[in-house]
C-alpha cells in the first residue's frame, strides 16, 4: 500500500513540475496553467513530448497576433498625428483668410458680372469724376480745334458740351431726389443704367472727335482711360514677356478711386494667374505679386494727380525697389527669390486675371488713367528712373515692352487719347 501511495505521489510531483515549467515558458501578460490527464501507467516524459506540439503552436500564434496588433497600433498613431497636422494647417489657413485684410480669396457666391454695387454717394462721386475727365478732354479738343479750323469738329464739340451740361443737370436732380426721399433699389439701378448709357454714348462721340488728332500724334503720346469699375473694360498688350531674371516696370498713373484704385496691370501664364501683378484692392496698400508671393509697396497715388512709379526686381534673393516720382520710396528682399518670370503669358492693363486672359473681377478693376507703360529685362539705375520721371531727353524706352499705340488694344469702353508726360501733368 505504501509503495502504491509513493508511486502516486511521485507522479503528482512530476505533473506539478511539468505544469509549472509550461506556465513559465508562456509568460505573456498573465501565467495560466493547463491541466492534461495522464494515464497512471503512461510515462510522464512521453506525455510531455506528446503535448508539446500544440503548446508551441499556440505560443507562436499568440506572438504573431501580438506583433500584428502592435503594428496596427503604431499605424493608427501615425495616422492620428498626420490628421492633427493637417487640422492645424487648415485652422491656420482659415484664420489667415479671416484676419488678413490683404487676403485675395473671393467671397463665396459673389456676383462679379458687371458693375459693382454702389451707394448713391459713391455713384455721385464717380459721376463727378467722370464729368471732370470729360471736361478735360473737351479742353484738349478745343485746343485742337483752334489749331485746325474744322467746322465738323466745332459742331461736335458744341454738341458734346451741351450733353455734359445735361448730364450735370441729371446729377443735380439726383441729389435733390436723394434729399427728398430715398429711392428704391430697382429705381436706383434703372437710373444708374441710364446715366452709364449716356456716358458711354458721350465717350464714343469724344473718341470719334479725337480720331482727327490720332493721325498727327506720335505713337507713344497717348494714355488709356478706365472710367468705370467693371469686369469688361480693359486693354491688352499684344506682346508677351520673355523669361526674365530681373525687370523694371514703369508707368504714369492717375487715380482717385476708392476703395482701392484696382489693378493697373496683370501678367498671367499657363498654370499661374498671378505671375506678375500690380494691385491695390480694397483698403489694402498697393502690392506687387510675383508667382503669388506678395510685397507691400509704399506708394501714395490716390490723390487725382499724375504720378510716375517704377518697380525693380531681381530673382537673386528676390530684391525689389519702389520709386515714386523719381525718388526711392521703399525696398525689400525675399520676394519670389530664384523664380524667373515665365514667358508666353498674357499681359492685361486695367484688370486682374483669375484665368489666362480672363476671369476679371469688377472689384479689382483699375479706375483712372495710365500712360507710358514700359518694361525692361534688367534693373534700371536710380538715375535712369529719375530721367523717366522728369521727362529727360535721355529717358529710355522699354526693351521688352515699349509704350506704343499699335502695341495696345482696348476693349469694353476703355479709351485712348492724347497725352504728353510733363506737359499735361496736374
Amino acid at each position: 500500500m505504501r509503495t502504491m501511495i509513493s508511486g502516486v505521489s511521485w507522479k503528482l510531483f512530476l505533473l506539478t513540475f511539468f505544469l509549472l515549467d509550461l506556465g513559465s515558458s508562456q509568460d505573456f501578460g498573465q501565467a495560466r496553467f493547463i491541466c492534461t490527464s495522464v494515464p497512471a501507467n503512461m510515462d510522464m516524459c512521453a506525455a510531455t513530448m506528446q503535448n508539446s506540439g500544440p503548446a508551441e503552436d499556440l505560443k507562436t500564434t499568440v506572438l504573431q497576433l501580438r506583433e500584428t496588433v502592435l503594428q496596427q497600433k503604431e499605424t493608427i498613431m501615425n495616422q492620428k498625428e498626420t490628421i492633427r497636422e493637417l487640422t492645424a494647417k487648415l485652422s491656420r489657413c482659415e484664420s489667415q483668410s479671416i484676419t488678413d485684410p490683404g487676403s485675395r480669396r473671393k467671397e463665396t457666391g459673389k456676383n462679379t458680372m458687371g458693375d459693382v454695387s454702389r451707394t448713391p454717394a459713391d455713384t455721385l462721386n464717380q459721376l463727378s469724376q467722370t464729368l471732370q475727365s470729360l471736361k478735360q478732354r473737351l479742353e484738349n479738343l478745343e485746343q485742337f480745334s483752334r489749331n485746325n479750323n474744322s467746322a465738323q469738329a466745332n459742331n461736335l464739340k458744341d454738341l458734346l458740351q451741351n450733353k455734359i451740361e445735361d448730364l450735370e443737370k441729371q446729377v443735380l436732380s439726383r441729389v435733390n431726389s436723394m434729399e427728398e426721399s430715398k429711392p428704391g433699389q430697382k429705381n436706383e439701378t434703372e437710373q444708374r443704367v441710364k446715366v452709364d448709357s449716356t456716358l458711354t454714348s458721350l465717350h464714343h462721340r469724344i473718341s470719334d472727335l479725337e480720331k482727327g488728332q490720332k493721325e498727327n500724334r506720335p505713337a507713344d503720346k497717348f494714355q488709356l482711360t478706365f472710367l468705370l469699375r467693371t469686369n469688361y473694360m480693359y486693354a491688352k498688350v499684344k506682346k508677351s514677356l520673355p523669361e526674365m531674371y530681373s525687370f523694371t516696370v514703369c508707368m504714369w498713373i492717375k487715380s482717385s478711386a476708392s476703395p482701392g484704385l484696382g489693378t493697373p496691370f496683370s501678367y498671367a501664364v499657363p498654370g499661374q494667374a498671378n505671375e506678375l501683378v500690380l494691385i491695390e484692392w480694397g483698403d489694402n496698400p498697393m502690392e506687387i505679386l510675383i508667382n503669388d508671393k506678395v510685397a507691400k509697396l509704399p506708394f501714395v497715388v490716390k490723390d487725382g494727380k499724375w504720378h510716375h512709379i517704377c518697380i525693380t526686381w531681381t530673382t537673386r534673393d528676390g530684391v525689389w525697389e519702389a520709386f515714386q516720382d523719381g525718388v526711392l520710396r521703399g525696398n525689400g528682399e525675399n520676394l519670389a527669390p530664384y523664380h524667373p518670370i515665365k514667358p508666353q503669358g498674357v499681359l492685361v492693363l486695367g484688370q486682374e486675371q483669375d484665368t489666362l486672359g480672363g476671369g476679371f473681377d469688377a472689384t479689382q478693376a483699375f479706375v483712372g488713367e495710365l500712360a507710358n507703360f514700359n518694361i525692361w529685362d534688367r534693373k534700371l539705375s536710380s538715375g535712369e528712373i529719375y530721367n523717366l520721371a522728369t521727362c529727360n531727353s535721355k529717358a529710355l524706352v522699354g526693351n521688352v515692352i515699349s509704350w506704343a499705340e499699335s502695341n495696345v488694344d482696348v476693349y469694353g469702353g476703355a479709351t485712348k487719347w492724347t497725352f504728353e508726360a510733363c506737359r499735361q501733368i496736374n
